[in-house]
Order: C-alpha cells, then sequence, then structure tokens
C-alpha cells in the first residue's frame, strides 16, 4: 500500500472510530495525555528541589516546590481516574454501536449480497480477525500507544531541549547525543519493522487457525454429542486438537526466538547511547556546566525521548500493517445495495383485486453461469390458491424470492396491477407478502411478540391466530398463555417447543400480519400426520380470500390448490389443477404422484 492510502485509511479509521463513540474517543485521548505528562512533574520538580537543596534555600522554598509537585501530581492522577471511568462507559457504548452497525449493514444491504457466499466469507474472516485482535480493536489500541509515545516524546523534548542549548556542552558532545539518537531510532525502527513483519505472520496464521476453533464445540460434545458417541470420534478430535495446539506452541517459540535475537541489535545501541549519554553529563557537571538538579533531569528525560521516539514510529508502523486489515473491514461497510428502492405507493385496494404477472423472466444467481428460472411466464389473481411443486432444485423457492423481490429478475419483469415492481416502494411492496419459510426463525421472546413480530401486539389476535394455525392445544398448556416466552435464553421460565410446534408460530405469524399474499414453503415438513391433515382440511378456510402460494413436495397436499405450477429446470413444464394433471399421462406431475401414492391407501390419499 502507498503512504497516501495509509493516511486515507487512517483518517477513515479514527473518523470512524469518533462515529462510534465521541465520549470514549476524547475521554481516551485525555486520558492517554495526562496519564503519560504525569511521570515528569516529579522529574522536573525534583531537579529543582535538588538545586535548592544545593543551593541551600529556605524551608518555605522547599516545602513551596515539594506543595506544587504532590498537588499537580494530584490534580492530574485525579482528572485522568475520572477520564478513565467515563472511558470504560463509553467504551460498552462503542462495543454497542460498532456491533450493531455490523448488524444494521445486513439488514440494509440487498438480500442477493446477505445469500452471496464471497460476502459471508468476508463477513467471517473480518469476525476471525477481530477476534485475533486485528481491525478495530487493534486500531483502538495503537491509537492509544501512539498518543502515549508521541506526548511522551513533546515532554522530553520540552524538559531536554535546553541541554542542546547550553554554551557549556561541548559541540561535540551534541553531535555525538544527536547523531546517537538518530542512529538508536534508525535501528529501532528497521528492526521493529522486522519484528511487526514476522508477528504479523505469525496472527495471520493464527487467524487461520480459528477457524478451527469449532473443534472445541466438537469436543465440547454439546451439539454433536450423539454423533460422537455413535462413531467414536472422540480420539480423533481430541488428537486433532493436540495437534494444533502443538504446532501454535512451536510457531508462537520460534518467533520469540527470532524477535529476542533481532531486538538485541536494538538493544545494544540503546544501551551504548545511555552510556555515553551518562558520560556526557558527568563531563558537563564536573566543569560546573549544569547543576545536580540538571543531571537527574536530564539524564532522565533524554532515556525517555529515546523509548519515547522509538516507541511512537513503532506504534506508526504497527497501524500500517493493521490498515489492510480496516481497509477489509470498511469493504464490508462499503457493500452497495444495487436494487432500486422504488418510490410508487402500492394500491390500497379494498376488494383485494391484485393481479401478479412473470413476463417472460429469467434468473441466475450471483457470481453463476446456469440459470435457476427460465423465461417463467405466468399470471394470477390475489384469491386463487396456487400450489408450486418440483423436484429439488427446479426453481420454486427462487420463484418466491423473485416475487417477493428479495432477488430482481436477470432478464424480464414482475408486474403487480400492470407495474413493474421495482417501481413500488421496496418496504411497502414486501407489506404485502406474509411468507412462512422453510428455514423461519423464532425468538427467545414472548409468545405473542413472536406472532406479532413486535413487542407491541393485540393478545385476542395473537391467540386467534395460534388457534386458527393448530397451536390451540399447546397454548391451552402454557401457563402464562400469549405472555408465555419460548426457550430459556432471557428467561428460566421459558417454553421449549418442538420442530412442529415451532412451525405452527410461524404460520401464526404469518397470518398475524394479514398480508393479501400468504406464502407457504414446506409448511408442514415437521408436522405429525394429524397436525398436517388439520392444516390441509382447514387450509382454505385459514388463507379466506388471500392468494395462497403453497410449495410442497407433497403432491397429496396439492389437491386442495385452484392451480398448481409443475417446475422442472427452472421452467414451469405444467400446469392445471390436481385432476388435470394427473390425467396427463407420461407428463412430470403425474410420474412425481404416483411415485408418492403408493405411500397412501386409497381413503388416506383421498382425504389427504
Amino acid at each position: 500500500m502507498k503512504i497516501s492510502e495509509h493516511i486515507q485509511i487512517f483518517r477513515r479509521s479514527i473518523h470512524y472510530l469518533f462515529s462510534l463513540s465521541r465520549a470514549h474517543m476524547v475521554s481516551l485521548i485525555l486520558s492517554n495525555i495526562l496519564q503519560n505528562m504525569l511521570p515528569y512533574i516529579p522529574i522536573y520538580f525534583s531537579a529543582r528541589l535538588l538545586d535548592a537543596l544545593y543551593e541551600g534555600q529556605s524551608a518555605d522554598r522547599l516545602l513551596l516546590l515539594v506543595l506544587i509537585t504532590v498537588g499537580s501530581v494530584f490534580l492530574l492522577s485525579l482528572a485522568n481516574a475520572w477520564l478513565s471511568a467515563i472511558q470504560s462507559q463509553a467504551s460498552q457504548e462503542m462495543n454497542r454501536n460498532q456491533n450493531w452497525e455490523q448488524s444494521e449493514k445486513a439488514m440494509q444491504m440487498a438480500y442477493a449480497s446477505v445469500e452471496d457466499p464471497d460476502v459471508t466469507l468476508l463477513r467471517s474472516r473480518i469476525a476471525v480477525e477481530s477476534q485475533t485482535g486485528y481491525n478495530l480493536w487493534r486500531l483502538i489500541y495503537c491509537t492509544k500507544q501512539l498518543i502515549s509515545s508521541f506526548t511522551s516524546v513533546l515532554m522530553s523534548l520540552c524538559l531536554s531541549v535546553s541541554f542542546f542549548l547550553l554554551d557549556t556542552v561541548p559541540l561535540s558532545g551534541k553531535l555525538t547525543l544527536a547523531g546517537g539518537f538518530l542512529l538508536t531510532v534508525v535501528c529501532s525502527v528497521l528492526t521493529g519493522k522486522k519484528v511487526e513483519k514476522l508477528t504479523n505472520k505469525f496472527l495471520a496464521s493464527c487467524v487461520r487457525m480459528n477457524e478451527y476453533d469449532n473443534n472445541y464445540s466438537y469436543i465440547g460434545h454439546y451439539g454433536n454429542g450423539k454423533d460422537i458417541r455413535i462413531y467414536n470420534t472422540a480420539d480423533s478430535l481430541l488428537a486433532f486438537d493436540r495437534q494444533n495446539v502443538h504446532n501454535f506452541n512451536q510457531n508462537r517459540m520460534r518467533l520469540n526466538i527470532k524477535t529476542a535475537a533481532i531486538k538485541t541489535v536494538s538493544l545494544i545501541y540503546s544501551h551504548l547511547l545511555r552510556f555515553v549519554i551518562y558520560l556526557i553529563l558527568i563531563q558537563t557537571a564536573l566543569s560546573g556546566g549544569i547543576t545536580v538538579g540538571s543531571i537527574a533531569r536530564y539524564v532522565s528525560c533524554v532515556m525517555l525521548l529515546i523509548s519515547a521516539s522509538t516507541e511512537f514510529f513503532a506504534d506508526i508502523q504497527k497501524i500500517f500493517a493493521n490498515n489492510p486489515y480496516m481497509k477489509r473491514y470498511f469493504s464490508y461497510l462499503d457493500i452497495p445495495n444495487p436494487m432500486y428502492q422504488g418510490s410508487l405507493t402500492v394500491e390500497k385496494r379494498d376488494d383485494n383485486e391484485y393481479y401478479v404477472e412473470f413476463r417472460d423472466v429469467s434468473f441466475r444467481y450471483p457470481n453463476t453461469e446456469s440459470y435457476a428460472l427460465r423465461h417463467v411466464n405466468l399470471k394470477f389473481q390475489v384469491g386463487e390458491k396456487l400450489a408450486v411443486v418440483g423436484k429439488n432444485g427446479s426453481g420454486k423457492t427462487t420463484f418466491i424470492k423473485l416475487m417477493c423481490r428479495l432477488y430482481d429478475p436477470t432478464e424480464g419483469e414482475i408486474l403487480l396491477n400492470g407495474v413493474d415492481i421495482r417501481k413500488y416502494d421496496y418496504d411497502e411492496y414486501m407489506s404485502i407478502f406474509s411468507i412462512v419459510f422453510q428455514d423461519f426463525q423464532l425468538f427467545a421472546f414472548r409468545l405473542g411478540e413472536n406472532v406479532a413480530a413486535s413487542p407491541a401486539y393485540d393478545p385476542a389476535r395473537a391467540v386467534q391466530c395460534l388457534k386458527q394455525a393448530g397451536f390451540g392445544e399447546r397454548l391451552a398448556e402454557m401457563p402464562g398463555g400469549a405472555d408465555s416466552f419460548l426457550y430459556k435464553n432471557f428467561d428460566g421460565s421459558g417454553i421449549e417447543i418442538s420442530g412442529g410446534e415451532g412451525q405452527k408460530i410461524a404460520l401464526a405469524r404469518a397470518l398475524y400480519k394479514d398480508s393479501p399474499f400468504l406464502i407457504l414453503d414446506e409448511p408442514t415438513a415437521a408436522l405429525d400426520p394429524v397436525s398436517e391433515y388439520e392444516i390441509y382440511s382447514s387450509f382454505n378456510q385459514i388463507a379466506g380470500d388471500k392468494t395462497a402460494i403453497y410449495i410442497s413436495h407433497r403432491l397429496a397436499s396439492c389437491r386442495f390448490c385452484d392451480k398448481i405450477l409443475v417446475f422442472d429446470n427452472g421452467r414451469i413444464v405444467q400446469r392445471g389443477s390436481h385432476d388435470s394433471l394427473v390425467a396427463e399421462t407420461g407428463g412430470l406431475y403425474e410420474s412425481l404422484w404416483q411415485a408418492q401414492a403408493q405411500y397412501y391407501t386409497g381413503e388416506t390419499c383421498a382425504t389427504a
């Protein structure tokens, strides 16, 4: 990376930290300035005190110097303590804001990006790098260290620069000190760069090793205990973990040996310079050029200047080394949302006369060459009951994602009441759909809050929707009714539910939203046969006058639908009622029906 790019990333990084928590950054800066000013107050006033003692000044003068020293340190320490408390509190605010910004970004980006494997990998890598100490958290640490070292450099210069202005110090001594100082700093920078390079290489390997952390959850057996026991994999998992730990320790040992060897060169130069400083100061003091107190002051300040300067340049190197990780961090936040959000208002119709049309729609997922849908043409209106069937990978779920505008078509257009859906306000268009996805998500909140998808809900309406979805009997067993918590994440008395019960709650949530379109993606996959039959038999009553689109592999469950769409290889290859499609001998639907019909008795098949 060029210097200009390093500076640009660092400026953006600091601005980003301030945007997360201004209080944290201001308190961090002031706290570190005060903290690094503290050592220099005793140095300066102790030198004054020694000179006063040597000169035999009055006790009042000595007492005044002591009071100024102690009082100044006390006031700065008190201010620093308050700033540290503010910083600690603001740090929590920064953590919350950072986590929220990451989550908010995921919610605001296009759904295509959410499902993009490259974006998923990017977010995962950023998370692992954060755990390993890179990007944002390393930036905070390095910024803190940079402020500290810069403050120390300024304070050291202020208290030691007068030494180089003394006429009593020979020019050769000044040049020797200046040259030795520059040589030590350059040596420290070069060795620091080498050490930082080795350390970054080691930490990068730790990022990769951190990806094996799931092994600990395997060993913990909480999520995988059955398989570990049945297939007797405990020994191999433990051996795998031991090998990882061994490799880590070996790499760390090699790093420690190399860095120690490299730092030895810098330490030699540094201590040689310290020795020279002592010689020059002693020589100057013996010739009467400086006072006893000045010796103590200059020795301390020049030593601190050397260490602070080397630390300052080392901190800059650390920031530069972290900049590529910050660049990756920002690349996630910079992912654009290319979907046009639209501005038209979705027409509110009392008669629910909505028409949806797919006009020569084709679609392929990002970064893929093959089409998931090809030349789909279809028109239907609200109130119809559609079933979408087909083999796995035939395009059923993609069809639904496009209609709900989770994706935009690659070719063709989708119309609502004759208007391209991309022209409608995105959020408003989404509001006309109630969907039960196969991978639905419930939250560890109250049951009623799950049904309403909101902390505020109508209890009577929530209960009614739960009963419609077949959850009535289970609801009656819950002591708190709709106010009962699901799961025990936030409440110890939370109710654990089965997969089938979860599907019923998800269906109740779709009903509670009361949108014109009701879409069910394998809504009975986890239900027992009795519950499945109850849902089927009452489906028309549940759907009411809404458009119901039903995705299923179980063809017997599609008999109640007005129209059935049969997908194959991304195309609609058949459409019609159940009876008409079964009558098409040799058709895909008829072959699928015959393959499944053997699992039903005649009576079961007729009622299913």
